[in-house]
């Protein structure tokens, strides 16, 4: 008889709580309207370091204040410095004699520059370095002269080659660096990456460590794009490409086309930018002193140019966008939360996530904060992605058991990880972390595509209320991350 009364009791507190929860909706027309917003030409890719980055973080911060959240200390914003490159315009051509037409290639549709490509022009041969990598057990610069000549790599390293190797070449600036050395003048680095299409550019920012490359100019051909500059050469680019994965041996060569290359481009070593930062006050003078934090990037990788426009819409509008429901939601809550919720909106996420790891480095009252949850590229998927569960399982099993409850079983379970991104800093601290994302979701990340168009407005909505249900949950008490603060269930006066 006991073991009854405690299920039918279980059984009226898990209804219960359901259906207050659910007095609260998420909106896709709000959700939308933000996305559309960031999205825009107006913030020109959200750059880190550049005015149109900060009128988009006034944007959010004005967003928030609509919500009922309040500043932080006085102050919505707070500022640093960050490496910045504001890439003016860049030309892209190839030709075989000098008095052939020459085949022009479009910015932001064949090609685009790396995030921290240098200024300057070049008109010179080719020499083809496979992945450009320069080690006594795998030289591709050894058989062929790169002195005053346009270097042409593929991104990423060959996997073949111990990470002892490869390490020293992953980035760009390593590649570029390497080519510097070997006297090259320019650096063309076709983008091979797996996560888009051959046909589309891809947008960055992070290159590798400083120092910048000021005269040195560093584009990136699709992948489409790097089959027609290998036309009628001694190898196609497949043929080069299986090759070397194949014979796992260098396969350079000069080619018979030359290149010419123009980049305009104003680099800043110390941008100014800002983390957005407010708090919604908790409304239990007991618990208002413990915080929840709830993060997102707002920086994305800009735009190059007229014609290439990297908007962000899902990476990472669509975070933003949820992050902001998450408040108009717990705003118009009928029970309202007894811990207090921080809002974080970083900047130079781009840059290894500079943003939260100024934000960890500078809020005093770290050991209130009793979880982090950041939610990033949440507009496309076919489940809700939460990492950090190897870490965090306590955390982790509050998210499943609200998806369980409250949001219909959207999360995907069945495999542990650490958490990532801008939670990283706040994992390095110790402080209970989750990422909220999509899986198999990111088929627009960093290219001109990622527009409020591509959004699944199903998805979206699915994601945004998960977050906030999770958010709300982890508000009343129940879940003790570092505190020792008084337990209240979610459910109870």
């Amino acid at each position: 008889m006991k073991i009854y009364k405690v299920l039918v009791f279980a059984l009226c507190m898990t209804v219960f709580c359901h259906t207050t929860s659910v007095a609260q909706v998420a909106s896709l027309d709000t959700l939308l309207s933000h996305i559309r917003e960031l999205s825009s030409s107006r913030y020109e890719g959200r750059l880190a370091g550049t005015d149109a980055f900060l009128e988009a973080a006034e944007y959010v911060a004005e967003a928030l204040e609509r919500y009922g959240v309040e500043p932080y200390n006085g102050d919505w914003t707070q500022y640093f410095e960050t490496e910045c490159n504001r890439i003016e315009n860049c030309t892209f051509n190839s030709y075989v004699n000098s008095n052939d037409t020459r085949q022009v290639y479009v910015l932001g549709r064949d090609f685009c520059c790396a995030g921290m490509t240098g200024r300057g022009y070049a008109d010179a041969p080719v020499v083809f370095c496979g992945y450009g990598i320069d080690a006594p057990a795998f030289n591709e610069y050894a058989n062929v002269d790169a002195r005053g000549k346009i270097v042409m790599v593929l991104s990423g390293v060959p996997g073949f080659l111990p990470s002892n190797i490869t390490d020293k070449y992953i980035q760009i600036r390593d590649k570029a660096r390497v080519a510097m050395a070997h006297g090259a003048c320019a650096l063309v680095v076709v983008n091979m990456s797996s996560t888009c299409s051959a046909y589309e550019v891809q947008g960055n920012v992070y290159n590798g460590d400083l120092p910048h490359l000021a005269t040195f100019p560093i584009i990136q051909p699709t992948h489409s794009c790097a089959k027609q500059l290998l036309d009628k050469e001694l190898y196609t680019f497949d043929e080069l490409v299986q090759k070397i994965n194949e014979k796992m041996e260098p396969m350079s060569f000069h080619l018979r086309k030359k290149f010419e290359i123009e980049v305009n481009a104003t680099y800043h070593p110390a941008a100014l930018t800002a983390n957005v930062i407010g708090i919604y006050p908790g409304s239990d003078s007991k618990m208002n002193g413990e915080y929840i934090v709830v993060g997102a990037s707002l920086d994305h990788v800009g735009m190059q140019g007229t014609t290439c426009l990297f908007p962000g819409a899902d990476g990472n509008a669509s975070g933003v966008a949820a992050l902001l429901e998450t408040a108009r939601m717990l705003q118009m809550a009928p029970e309202q939360p007894s811990r207090s919720i921080i809002f974080v909106l970083f900047s130079a996420s781009e840059q290894q996530h500079l943003g939260s790891e100024i934000f960890v480095s500078n809020f005093t009252p770290l050991k209130a904060i009793e979880a982090y949850i950041d939610v990033n590229s949440i507009g496309c998927g076919d489940s809700i992605a939460v990492f950090g569960n190897k870490r965090y399982p306590k955390l982790w099993n509050v998210a499943r058991m609200v998806d369980t409850l409250y949001c219909g079983n959207n999360m995907l379970v069945g495999y542990k990880t650490n958490p990532k991104g801008d939670a990283t800093a706040f994992d390095y601290v110790g402080i209970p972390s989750l990422n909220i994302t999509s899986f198999k979701g990111k088929r627009h990340m960093y290219v001109p595509s990622d527009i409020v168009e591509n959004i699944d407005r199903n998805y979206i909505v699915k994601a945004t209320q998960f977050l906030y249900e999770t958010v709300l949950e982890l508000s009343f008490g129940e879940y003790q991350g570092r505190s020792a603060a008084s337990k209240r269930i979610r459910f109870n006066n």
